[in-house]
């Protein structure tokens, strides 16, 4: 099952995608008898009960039950999230934080191997598809990140890696865009991250139950991980490759770890971090590596106004936002403080 999240007449609604087709789910449900929460937040707070309701409602889909749907260009596809109760990011690929490091001249921390890090992002600048607004700071070396994200089907707390699967509702692709210049600014202070981080988190297109992931599941002794093709597209290019199934910490293992002593809730989104060569942080300092090493000029490049970004996970979708920067011209970067 394929959800996602619409505004319909100024309404935000949830639908069923299928067969490149928006079913709304409540007016679905109504034709085969069953009623259903309108938004993502309520779907996802019935947990159990809510998502076998709405399963019944792909069924009928699926089985040609079911055919009105909505006509193109009647709604707005949005997050498949919109309002999440939180947002976590983790750090899962070793592949992307060694070979960040190395770029950086430093050697790989030891402490990745130990535990499963995340950092709370922005849970209020969440986009679905299309323009993302920005300022004129987050332009100063303003990256993406490919990543995958899970969302939080039911409440938990000190959940074990041996079930934490189970809380999963589905999966989604996660844009998280990164001023860097602001990042390495802030984070000169060992904290944070935060201006740098926090403008805007892009997920979708839709949040792909877990049924729908079978043929691509691989277990493990410490949660499930999927096979997965990841890649990205800056201007139409292809700029990254990787694969779900690098990453090193399950998101399992990750759940375990961000609900020690902490109640999860439905709603909650938790993302994979950066799979190797998903940033051109990474990709620039590789690339100026090889450039010195080969003694010719390197300029790194990075995302602008105007441009677009385009993050697909095979059987998750393809996630598509453009860089629009806004007329403010409001700098914080410029601004010192005069200590005497």
């Amino acid at each position: 099952m394929k959800l996602v999240s619409f505004l319909y007449k100024n309404e935000e609604r949830i639908g069923i995608f299928y067969h490149d087709n928006i079913y709304d789910l409540v007016e679905t449900g109504k034709l085969i008898n069953l009623n259903l929460p309108v938004r993502m937040a309520d779907l996802l707070n019935g947990e159990k009960e809510s998502i076998l309701l709405a399963i019944k409602v792909n069924n009928a889909i699926i089985q040609g039950k079911v055919t009105m749907h909505l006509e193109e260009n009647t709604f707005t596809l949005l997050a498949p999230v919109p309002h999440p109760t939180s947002c976590r990011d983790g750090y899962a690929f070793r592949k992307h934080v060694a070979t960040a490091r190395r770029n950086r001249g430093v050697e790989m921390i030891p402490e990745f191997d130990q535990f499963p890090v995340f950092y709370f992002t922005n849970h209020n600048a969440i986009f679905g598809e299309g323009d993302i607004l920005v300022e004129e700071d987050h332009l100063c070396n303003l990256d993406f990140e490919l990543e995958s994200a899970i969302v939080i089907g039911k409440k938990g707390k000190n959940i074990r890696t041996e079930d934490a699967d189970n809380y999963i509702a589905g999966y989604m692709v996660m844009n998280d865009l990164s001023a860097r210049i602001l990042q390495m600014d802030e984070m000169k202070l060992n904290l944070g991250p935060a201006k740098g981080k926090d403008f805007a988190t892009s997920l979708g297109p839709w949040l792909v139950s877990p049924d729908e992931l079978e043929d691509k599941l691989i277990k493990t002794d410490f949660g499930n991980k999927y096979n997965l093709r990841m890649t990205a597209f800056h201007n139409g290019k292809l700029i990254s490759k990787g694969n779900m199934k690098d990453m090193d910490w399950t998101f399992a293992e990750i759940i375990e770890r961000a609900s020690y002593g902490v109640e999860l809730l439905p709603g909650d989104v938790i993302g994979s971090g950066t799979v190797g060569t998903g940033c051109y942080l990474e990709l620039n300092g590789t690339g100026a590596l090889d450039a010195r090493t080969k003694g010719i000029p390197f300029s790194p490049i990075w995302l602008n106004d105007g441009d677009t970004i385009e993050l697909e996970i095979s059987c998750l979708g393809r996630l598509k936002n453009k860089i629009v920067k806004s007329n403010n011209n409001i700098s914080i970067l410029k601004k010192k403080k005069n200590i005497k």
